[in-house]
């Protein structure tokens, strides 16, 4: 066993790396591989257990949003204390397998080690430390040994409804999950491709949540199968943690064309066909054999990429209006603060042409079918007065790209379910989503708010954290200590 004092210094990170190219791009299999348990004692022993550990702090912009214990975990790994891991582990985080698989680390982002060397290996340490537990049997149902005669429902299966039910069944509320789709699990089974999160992870820890007493009603839209009505005389409070639903749309010339699809529409037929639902009643969306550019340059348009490429494509391009970020920490977001900086996904690395400052100013068609983009080259200027700078074209850049399917993959604006919420009586803010107040509460009595509603789209692992605080919330509303 090293020794861990100056781990730091005698062992450089190992990441565990992908699978092979050729290989994953033929299945939706995850491509990420694992680290072994020696590897991972070696990453462990890497950690300086700082006196002020940035890792897991609360602030907004730094580090850990559930608030890991991360250098303890880190030195019961160190030692081999699997269990007293998880134990740890699982005081912060409702569901490492989750986080551990697709969380982009603001923990690593950081990390004391990260000032002038690479970073512990947090999320590889905390998903084998999960991952572990189950093998083990050290995961298991916690069954409430008390029950309340008060009932919650929460509306939205995704991170921040999971987390919430979660919290709320364990203090002994009585807790019914709806979900308008077949299956729970929202944007963790819908949005998010296999190839990065498989959905028997997900399956696994519903089956969990419904052995300690958390009901799903799946297949159940609140507001249209349902009403709030229906809801409101039969709970005592509700959670809204439906996520962010409404894609950020580009109004210009040529877009009602055929085949210029929303990426969540593409990602979740995707998903869907993998977990083998019905999709016969859905407008195939797919790209094989075409020419597809995504638009949009975060997470889920590279989750468009890798989808395309394994569909087929014959090739897959992605533009993003704003600038390339700098290869290196800028400046502007210094070290403990989340950086700034240029980042490259498993499928950008499986065959991908990535633009930056590219704006749509167009489409084309033939007949009906979306053929091509007219699009320009922007720089970004500040105008006078002004307070954040505004694309500008630059002139003479215009050029023209072939496309059988364009995807839009731009964020979103809003929850999208308007009609619902005004039937609540719940106000927006003026950004288009749920005002939240002190305890995530909303303007309807009873009523509460977590994740990317009131948000926006942000990351699972701040809608996990959300979800916790509304449970919080929710149990001081009832009389109800929430742990």
């Amino acid at each position: 066993m090293r020794h861990r004092e100056r781990g730091f210094v005698e062992i450089p990170r190992q990441d565990p790396g992908y699978r092979p190219v050729a290989e994953r791009t033929r299945d939706y299999q995850e491509v990420e591989q694992m680290l072994t348990e020696q590897q991972l004692n070696d990453q462990a022993a890497r950690c300086m257990d700082c006196g002020i550990p940035f890792c897991q702090s609360a602030h907004s912009s730094v580090g850990c949003p559930v608030v890991n214990a991360i250098p303890e975990f880190n030195d019961q790994v160190y030692h081999g204390q699997w269990e007293e891991a998880l134990e740890l582990l699982q005081e912060g985080s409702s569901f490492p397998e989750f986080t551990g698989r697709i969380c982009p680390a603001p923990c690593e982002a950081s990390c004391v080690v990260g000032i002038n060397r690479e970073p512990v290996a947090i999320r590889q340490i905390e998903l084998t430390i999960i991952e572990n537990g189950f093998k083990r049997g050290y995961v298991k149902p916690r069954i409430p040994q008390k029950r309340y005669d008060k009932r919650v429902a929460v509306i939205g299966s995704g991170p921040a409804g999971l987390a919430a039910a979660n919290r709320l069944n364990q203090a002994g509320l009585q807790v019914v999950v709806y979900e308008r789709d077949l299956y729970p699990g929202g944007m963790l089974r819908y949005g998010i491709p296999d190839f990065k999160l498989e959905k028997w992870v997900v399956e696994r820890r519903i089956d969990i949540l419904q052995q300690e007493g958390i009901a799903f009603e799946t297949g159940v839209e609140v507001g249209r199968d349902i009403s709030y009505d229906y809801i409101r005389k039969r709970f005592d409070a509700i959670l809204l943690a439906g996520g962010a639903r409404q894609p950020r749309d580009l109004f210009v010339e040529g877009r009602e064309l055929d085949g210029i699809e929303f990426a969540m529409d593409f990602l979740t037929q995707q998903n869907m066909r993998n977990g083998g639902e019905d999709v016969s009643g859905l407008a195939p969306i797919t790209a094989e054999g075409k020419h597809v550019v995504v638009i949009g340059g975060g997470d889920t348009g590279s989750d468009c990429v890798g989808t395309s490429i394994r569909q087929g494509a014959l090739k897959v391009m992605q533009f993003e209006i704003m600038p390339k970020p700098p290869e290196e920490r800028p400046a502007s977001t210094p070290w403990p603060e989340w950086p700034n900086k240029m980042r490259t996904s498993s499928s950008h690395l499986e065959g991908c042409q990535r633009r930056w400052s590219i704006n749509t100013k167009r489409f084309e068609g033939v007949d009906g079918k979306v053929k091509r983009l007219h699009c320009c080259e922007v720089k970004w200027v500040f105008p006078e007065g002004a307070e954040r700078p505004v694309p500008e074209e630059v002139e003479g850049s215009d050029f023209v790209v072939d496309a059988d399917l364009v995807l839009l993959a731009m964020g979103f604006v809003g929850p999208g379910c308007k009609a619902l919420l005004d039937d609540m009586g719940v106000a927006l803010n003026g950004r288009g989503f749920i005002s939240r107040h002190s305890g995530n509460a909303t303007t309807a009595e009873g009523v509460f708010v977590a994740g990317d509603m009131t948000d926006g789209p942000s990351l699972v692992v701040r809608a996990m954290q959300d979800g916790k605080n509304a449970a919080f919330a929710i149990g001081a509303y009832l009389g109800v200590r929430v742990g």
